[in-house]
Order: C-alpha cells, then structure tokens, then sequence
C-alpha cells in the first residue's frame, strides 16, 4: 500500500539532483506510488506536546532545471504520515539538535529514518571514536598543548571542527608548515567546539572511500579521488567518484560497526575509509547513492525503501 511520506530537508530547490542522495530517495519513493511531502525545518512548530510542520505536497522528476513542482502548503501533524526522512543537511549545531527533539516525540508510531534520538547523539565525528581501533590516531580537543603534543608526536596531521561538514575547513599541516599558530588562532576565534585532530594519511591521493550502509550491512561503495590541489575528496569540493571494490579490512569495519548502526536505528550510513582507515561515521545526511548507481552499482534508494516498507507493514 502507498505510504505517506515526508521529507524533511533543505528546500528542493536548491538540491543538484545530479549528485542528491535525498532526491534519489524521492525518486524511488515515487517509482513506488508513495505520496510524497516536502518541508524545511524552519516550518517545525510543537504546540502542546503535538508536533506540526506546514509541508506541501511534492512530485519530482530526474529533469535537471525541472525537478520539482510543489502544491499547496497546509499544516499538519507530522504524526499524521507513516514515515519521515529527515534530510537536512548539517551543519550539526542547535537548530539541528533541536528539530531532532520533536521528531523524538513521533517516533517511532512515525518512524523517521535515521532514528533522531541516535542522530543526535551520534555526530559523525564523535560517534566514530567508539571504534578506536578501525581509526587513524585521532584527538578530539581544543587544548593547545594537547594539539602541539599530537603534533610532535605525529608530525604529519589534518585539523578540522568537530562539527563541521562537506571538507569545509579541513586543513593539513606538515611538520615545517610555519602556519601552524595562526590556525590554532583561526580556529579559537570562528570555532567554540573542539577540534578533530588526526595523523595525514596519504593514501588519501589514492581516493577517499565512501561506502554505504543499510540497516547495518554493506550496501555499495564509490572512490573519491581529491582534486590535484586539494586535501579534500569531497564530491562537493571537486573530487571525482569512481568505482572500487571493498577490501577485506573495508569488510571487516563494515562487520564491526554494523551492529552498532542497526541497534540505534541508523538505518541510511555512510563511512569514510582512507587506506583501511575508518574517519568518519555520516549519519545525519550521509550522500553517495546517486554516485554509486551512476557507476553501474547498485540501487541503494531500492535497498532502503525495502527496509522502509519492511518496518511500515
């Protein structure tokens, strides 16, 4: 039977469909004649412990420049509609912490994918720690002589907020990079959480590995190559998708983390391995799907829609 489906995140008109996780799950969405709605969390209002969101109705096409018509807006309790995605991209401050707590109050009669209490607490950067031994050296820390302490010991690291997203302020420091005080500076003034610092692994000029999870098990699977001068693999930041295979260690980080991600309801994940290390954990907004199917991989968006209805019957 047709569910009714919406689709928390940022407004459809500005998504590049080209590369669009979420699209791709709305596309699939309806391919299977669920009845789709769209809203930002802007529209968000809890009145009396009831939780409504003036959503619009919304039917998409894979047409770049004409992907998206909206109908009329009307406010509704998000209790009304058997499940949510909570789309919207980081970053992960206040706003997003917030429009996890009302989701929390509708699920899981509604069930919202990922589940908003385990999103909340599980930042990609943070939640990833619990798996030491899959890392890089890794130290999480806004302390100065912390970082100058990481730094002799590793020479060669990366520094990056905590809460930060899509390789935005990513840096690299060598060891005779004489930049090193000002970033610290930089970083002290424009960021109040702390920092991720973490040992330069260079095998990320051989690509940045993003591989999806669904419902805990290996899914599929793109290579992101940096740009020539770039730290960075990020699609948004210019790196190139390619295809890969998952290696034995890639395999076995999958294993591990896997029962962890099915047991807090993170049922969309995308991990980060650099040279059969795991970096990061993304479950907030994790992308990939549409690169991988335009690799000749698999349909991710089916596989999910198959654990959606599963859990929606």
């Amino acid at each position: 039977m047709p569910l009714s489906v919406a689709v928390q995140m940022d407004h459809i008109a500005d998504v590049k469909i080209a590369g669009d996780s979420t699209f791709a799950l709305m596309l699939e969405a309806a391919r299977r004649g669920h009845d789709l709605f769209h809203y930002t969390t802007d529209r968000m209002a809890m009145v009396d412990g009831t939780v409504f969101a003036r959503v619009e109705p919304v039917s998409v096409r894979d047409q770049v420049g004409d992907h998206y018509t909206l109908g009329q807006a009307e406010r509704r309790p998000l209790s009304d509609f058997d499940t949510i995605l909570m789309r919207q991209d980081p970053p992960f401050d206040m706003a997003y912490i917030s429009a996890t707590h009302l989701l929390e109050r509708i699920h899981p009669q509604t069930f919202v994918v990922n589940d908003p209490a385990h999103v909340r607490n599980a930042p990609e950067k943070v939640f990833v720690t619990e798996f030491p031994d899959l890392m890089p050296p890794t130290l999480i820390t806004r302390d100065e002589t912390e970082i100058r302490a990481f730094r002799d010991e590793y020479r060669d690291i990366v520094v990056k907020p905590l809460y930060g997203n899509g390789g935005a302020a990513v840096f690299r420091l060598r060891p005779e990079d004489s930049n090193f005080g000002s970033l610290l500076d930089l970083f002290s003034t424009t960021f109040r959480e702390p920092w991720v610092v973490q040992q330069f692994r260079p095998e990320v000029r051989d690509g940045d590995k993003r591989i999806i999870l669904v419902d805990g098990v290996f899914a599929g699977a793109v290579n992101r190559i940096p740009a020539a001068d770039d730290l960075r693999s990020n699609m948004v930041r210019g790196g190139q998708a390619e295809t890969t295979q998952i290696s034995e260690r890639e395999r076995e980080i999958c294993d591990r983390i896997g029962p962890a991600l099915k047991e807090r309801g993170l049922l969309f994940v995308g991990i980060d391995v650099i040279g059969g290390y795991l970096t990061e954990i993304n479950v907030t907004s994790p992308t990939g799907i549409r690169a991988i199917s335009n690799l000749g991989g698999p349909d991710i968006a089916a596989m999910i829609w198959d654990r959606i209805e599963e859990q929606c019957g």
